[in-house]
């Protein structure tokens, strides 16, 4: 890096062409899966490359080749990989249906909604995925909205919040995996800032959804024999929330959480031996795209850095703000609006995360919080944006629109509003 190369705002031209493309694509059909982000930043990418015949072609590829090889992004792409075979396996054997109808079968029926975001909390913590603990609890969700005669937007609006709450706060998710890397701080650390942030939130939801849901004419009875569980196949999960915070590291958390889900899996008729090996690579192959996706980006953020892009940005960010709050606030919108026109947390937090590590040491800004701010206003953003996964997830399986879920998606908001009070009025560490 050379913070004295001269800021060209022409180099931010692939960066603008992936948002012009992706976004007029989603805008044009109403679908923003309709123009892959791959192949979105593939175009990026080549705009990159015609751009500043000053560099050659080889050394474009030399620039490139540098980015990528980055030890943080090199271990990022390597743990979204051993990332993925722990919910493909723990998934086959059986572990999230145990846990959610643990929940359930232990849950007072007066609580059933507020039930349903504590349920999410701890299968989104130990599971890593919002979409994935969205996949597995809205169908719950929607049959206790139908036996209770509760709002079904209501039940996914509790289970999309408990979805978000452990995607930006477990240590194996992707987004604190890519937040954590492009900050360069310990996952430990970044979980004892981010959860001293998202805890109020989490209470004030919990409080909410009770409140709202005793004042809609539902009866709340649950037949909860019909919500049948296994503790083994609940363990793994426990195994790995414990692991991860006492801070062991996260690829032995990973592995062990992989081997222990194989064990409970084939002890428990779940799946037989030869289908292990199965079950585990379609969980790492689930990763395939945030891995590729990430690598493209470092490619397109390393010939952005060469041609002066990032400087410029900084340059521009300089003149709005002062001080290290101010810098944490430029943080907390960058990402937050690149999350909103992208649609992807994980992607918002790669593309940002390098002018988020930027703005960190100029303002020194530790990297845990700037870390932490990263997660959580992606989150935030993903979490109320009716075209994100998450949301289109949730209604599509509960066939309503994502816009009837919105007005209860209490969690992502209350969490951005609790990080901005500490952002304005805690005391700086750095």
């Amino acid at each position: 890096m050379s913070n004295k190369r001269k800021g060209n705002p022409w180099a931010l031209l692939p960066i603008g062409v992936f948002l012009i493309i992706f976004l007029g694509a989603g805008i044009l059909t109403g679908d923003f899966n309709t123009m892959p982000a791959i192949v979105g930043f593939l175009i990026a990418l080549s705009i990159a490359f015609c751009q500043n015949r000053k560099v050659d072609f080889q050394r474009k590829l030399t620039i490139i080749s540098r980015g990528i090889g980055e030890e943080n992004i090199v271990t990022m792409c390597l743990i979204f990989l051993a990332a993925g075979a722990f919910p493909g396996t723990i998934s086959a054997a059986g572990g999230v249906e145990s846990t959610v109808n643990l929940g359930l079968s232990i849950m007072p029926p007066s609580i059933a909604v507020t039930g349903l975001f504590v349920i999410g909390c701890f299968i989104s913590v130990s599971m890593g995925t919002s979409v994935g603990t969205i996949t597995a609890m809205a169908p719950i969700g929607a049959g206790i909205a139908q036996e209770t005669g509760l709002s079904v937007p209501l039940c996914l609006g509790a289970v999309v919040c408990g979805a978000m709450f452990g995607d930006n706060l477990s240590m194996i998710s992707d987004t604190t995996i890519a937040a954590v890397r492009t900050q360069g701080c310990e996952m430990k650390d970044k979980f004892r800032e981010n959860f001293l942030i998202v805890l109020p939130a989490a209470i004030v939801t919990a409080l909410l959804f009770f409140f709202v849901a005793r004042s809609q004419s539902g009866v709340l009875v649950l037949d909860k024999a019909a919500y049948g569980f296994q503790i083994a196949r609940v363990i793994p999960y426990l195994v790995v929330l414990v692991g991860a915070l006492i801070g062991v590291n996260v690829f032995v958390i990973l592995i062990g959480g992989t081997i222990l889900s194989a064990i409970v899996g084939i002890s428990t008729g779940a799946f037989a031996f030869s289908e292990l090996f199965q079950k585990m690579g379609e969980g790492v192959t689930s990763m395939y795209d945030i891995t590729v996706i990430s690598i493209i980006v470092a490619a397109i953020v390393a010939l952005v850095r060469e041609y002066g892009g990032i400087e410029f940005l900084l340059d521009v960010i300089r003149g709005k703000i002062r001080g290290a709050r101010g810098g944490e606030l430029g943080i907390s919108l960058l990402v937050f609006l690149v999350d909103c026109c992208t649609a992807n947390n994980t992607v918002a937090i790669v593309m940002a995360g390098p002018i988020a590590k930027e703005i960190s040491d100029e303002y020194q800004i530790s990297p845990k919080r700037s870390a932490s701010l990263l997660d959580i206003f992606a989150s935030v953003g993903q979490g109320v944006i009716p075209y994100g996964a998450q949301l289109l997830t949730a209604a599509g399986m509960a066939a309503v629109s994502p816009v009837e879920i919105m007005p209860f998606l209490y969690y992502p908001i209350l969490m951005g509003i609790s990080a901005i009070f500490f952002i304005m009025f805690r005391r700086r560490k750095v």
